[in-house]
């Protein structure tokens, strides 16, 4: 398998555009099972996730198309017919993701089987939530072998669906079950992440009829039957929010353009406060530090607007090298420290003690022989790396391909040394 490489010590200087959201494109993609007609995504990510889930609605029935257009990078979807409800294990289990085709399937066509998504190196993260939703639709649903089976021959109807705590990607899937239900579904404890309302304006363009994606309420009237549209994806917040902390660990100025700032303010709070500079622009921001040592701080992971679990492996990452000890406090997943002996074997100083961990600063990191464990653990590894003396090299990064575009390409225009060793390390387990 593929490795990254990355010498240490160079400051980063120039822009880094933001791709699109991964997070969002892959529930966007989704929703071209509930249309016979071509969705036209623009600002579209190239990644292992979205060429993931590309197979698996080839398998039921869509075309996918991608392409340069005069927006960028763009995919068309286009599922005139639902050839097959089938959603095999061997490919559900590559992107946790793809288990929202679900909904979308029986909500068309009445019925479904999808396989359950399996386990994940971050968490239990179960799907009990979303199945309680399809069922409040009144989908019936029985488990076997491993299998959803869902039907709802006569259709889904509207319902009142109250999470008993907030979750993304139920939140998600309701909305892409309820669009098409007969009468109207009201989603209470939702999530309130960017990437529901870019789901909304998608499904709206379409023709459905969503309102109050971004609060807690969420109201659904369905319609008989949504249409085509041409939708841009939201800019990828988690990216921009990566390459703010690598700017602001390797030194030097970045400016990140095709950004919404808005979108991380809790990270933008913590880096200036750490003792990065932070300018908004018109199209993003500029992050710098003039090479003196940042400060210590302390995060707590939260649902939006707060600090995004997904940005903590790359805050702790930042707080190694920061002038004394920082509490990183993780209360979205269990098992997301499992960067920390990673980072450890790079001199880093942790300790972590359940959803806590205590990083006391460094003066310096020594390159060394890493391995990614999960996607955003492996970007944490390469921002170590770019401050570390010698030569890191992080193997596994099929984990970071699944989320971000072209790192090497991004950060090496800004002057960082690093280079992917093709076919060579570990083979994948």
């Amino acid at each position: 398998m593929d490795r990254i490489a990355i010498t240490g010590g160079a400051r980063l200087n120039g822009s880094i555009p933001i791709s699109g959201a991964k997070n969002s494109a892959i529930k966007l993609m989704a929703a071209s099972l509930l249309t016979d007609e071509p969705l036209r995504l623009t600002n579209m990510p190239r990644l292992a996730d979205t060429r993931f889930l590309g197979k698996l609605l080839t398998r039921l029935g869509v075309s996918v198309t991608e392409s340069d257009g005069p927006d960028g990078q763009q995919t068309i979807l286009h599922a005139p017919e639902i050839t097959s409800g089938f959603a095999p294990y061997d490919l559900v289990r590559q992107m946790r993701a793809s288990f929202n085709v679900l909904g979308p399937l029986v909500a068309r066509s009445g019925q479904a089987k999808v396989s359950l998504p399996g386990g994940c190196t971050i968490g239990a993260r179960p799907v009990d939530l979303h199945l309680q939703a399809l069922e409040a639709l009144g989908a019936k649903i029985d488990l076997h072998e491993g299998y959803v089976y869902a039907q709802a021959p006569r259709g889904l109807k509207g319902a009142e669906i109250t999470f008993p705590f907030v979750s993304v990607g139920a939140t998600e899937h309701a909305m892409l079950a309820a669009v098409l239900a007969d009468g109207t579904t009201v989603i209470h404890n939702a999530a309130c992440e960017p990437e529901l309302v870019d789901l909304q304006e998608c499904l709206n363009a379409m023709g459905a009829k969503v309102q109050g994606a971004g609060t807690p309420t969420v109201t659904i009237t369905g319609v008989p039957r949504l249409k085509g549209a041409s939708h841009a994806v939201i800019p990828d917040r988690i990216e921009m929010g990566t390459y703010a902390v690598a700017a602001a660990m390797a030194g030097g100025e970045v400016r990140l353009t095709n950004a919404r700032p808005g979108l991380i303010d809790a990270l933008l709070e913590k880096l200036k406060e750490a003792g990065a500079g932070v300018e908004e622009t018109a199209d993003g921001c500029i992050i710098r530090r003039n090479g003196e040592r940042l400060n210590a701080v302390d995060i707590e992971t939260a649902p939006f607007p707060g600090f995004a679990t997904d940005l903590q492996a790359q805050f702790m990452a930042l707080m190694t090298t920061a002038n004394g000890e920082s509490r990183i406090r993780e209360t979205i997943f269990e098992n997301r420290f499992m960067h920390a002996p990673e980072l450890m074997r790079l001199g880093a100083d942790i300790s972590v003690s359940g959803g806590e961990a205590r990083v006391r600063g460094v003066a310096q990191l020594e390159g060394a022989e890493v391995m990614a464990t999960d996607l955003r653990a492996s970007v944490s590894l390469v921002i170590a790396g770019l401050v570390a003396r010698g030569e890191t090299t992080v193997s596994r990064i099929y984990h970071l391909d699944r989320g971000f575009e072209r790192l090497e390409e991004k950060l090496g225009a800004c002057g960082a040394q690093v280079r992917r060793i093709v076919g060579d390390g570990e083979p994948e387990l």
